[in-house]
């Protein structure tokens, strides 16, 4: 069982890949000489494939199965890696080899998130949700810290802004060669899915908010990767203390509540952990939004522990209450990562308008909903499932 849970572990570690694509955008927009809004595009390809692929996705891993779906995602994922390695492409080019990670991550999600149920133990799917979203958060940490560290390895030095492509390119091979080693047995529906059937459980009240949810959450945690470092510097903090509290410094905190997340769940329940993570994402937001150079680390403390288990909860709440539609409930919540194109083209205009830190109203609004949700009596009922 520990083998299995080890290799969706990896999954769930290099799906930490597309998180880096935010402050990746960074390096695109200076070498490719581009306005804020059209490098945001760099995550935009990346988070719109969950709106188109990842409904179809859910269907899929009903018919081929969760663990072929996997192994799909990570093949799409290592060819999107590759390519970069190969010759250096032009920015529209490169958005299509972003938009084929977005794809190939988007089936990692859609059948990572419910195989992890299917490979642990019984009851135990939220702590080991939350410990997997502590994995992709190490991924997102140490991808987004590659991304400006690989070029100054001595092998991949020559590839200058591509360097980060062979490392990741490695790192997609060796999970597929685990997954693929992987005997699973899987939890099935008992009528085969559609995607009318799928879109249909949107007809449930909570899970349409709670899809709704992850669309916002996503996108306020791709806002801050993408525009933390511009906005700190903007508020007159030191290029070098913005690299070390920016987005370096929030997937370090998203790493570090999520690792922290299965220990806490052993005292309280999911619902009062949704509580608090919403409340601390709303104040490190507010924090930033309003604060200045000295407290901009704290508001990067406070998102970052808030942002950790908001995914981990409203996805395993959701999920538990129906199982047996774990494929096709996986395939709606990872639709809504789309959150992650839509929003920041938003935070993206507020910052080319002359916003500065008040662009952090953005993701601020997102954490007013969470809150909210977090405080409606009926996700007290489905917690309970969790």
């Amino acid at each position: 069982m520990k083998n299995k849970t080890g290799a969706i572990l990896l999954a769930f570690f290099v799906m930490g890949v597309a998180d880096a694509m935010g402050p990746f955008s960074e390096a695109v927009r200076q070498n490719y000489q581009l306005s804020n809004v059209v490098a945001t595009l760099l995550s935009f390809f990346v988070f719109i494939a969950f709106a188109v692929f990842s409904v179809p996705g859910g269907v899929l891993a009903a018919k081929i199965g969760k663990k072929n779906l996997l192994l799909l995602g990570l093949g799409l994922n290592a060819a999107a890696m590759l390519i970069p390695c190969l010759f250096e492409p032009g920015f529209a080019f490169l958005l299509g080899c972003i938009f084929v990670l977005g794809v190939g991550t988007t089936l990692l999600q859609v059948a990572g998130n419910p195989i992890l149920r299917d490979v642990g133990a019984e009851g135990k799917y939220s702590r080991n949700l939350s410990l997997a979203q502590g994995f992709k958060g190490v991924g997102s940490t140490i991808s987004s810290y590659l991304v400006t560290a690989a070029a100054g390895f001595f092998l991949l030095e020559r590839l200058g802004w591509r360097a980060v492509f062979p490392i990741f390119f490695v790192l997609m091979l060796i999970t597929f060669i685990w997954a693929a080693l992987l005997k699973v047995e899987e939890t099935k529906a008992d009528v085969p899915p559609s995607i009318g059937s799928s879109l249909a459980l949107l007809g449930k009240p909570f899970v349409a908010f709670a899809v709704f949810g992850i669309f916002l959450y996503v996108g306020a945690e791709v806002c801050m990767g993408r525009f933390l470092m511009p906005l700190m510097k903007g508020m007159g903090v030191a290029e070098g203390t913005a690299s070390k509290f920016g987005p370096a410094f929030f997937f370090l905190m998203l790493t570090a509540g999520r690792l922290l997340g299965p220990v806490v769940l052993h005292w309280i329940t999911p619902r009062i952990f949704f509580v608090i993570s919403a409340v601390l994402g709303l104040a490190g937001a507010v924090i930033l939004m309003f604060g200045n150079a000295m407290l901009a680390p704290l508001g990067v403390l406070a998102a970052g522990l808030g942002y950790a288990n908001i995914w981990p909860m409203l996805f395993s709440i959701t999920v538990e209450k129906d199982p047996k539609h774990s494929s096709e409930l996986s395939g709606l919540m990872c639709m809504a990562i789309a959150g992650g194109a839509v929003v920041p083209l938003l935070m993206g205009k507020f910052v080319d308008s002359g916003w500065g830190q008040n662009a952090f109203l953005v993701p601020a609004v997102c954490f007013v909903y969470l809150l909210v949700l977090s405080l409606w009596k009926e996700a007290k009922k489905e917690a309970v499932c969790a």
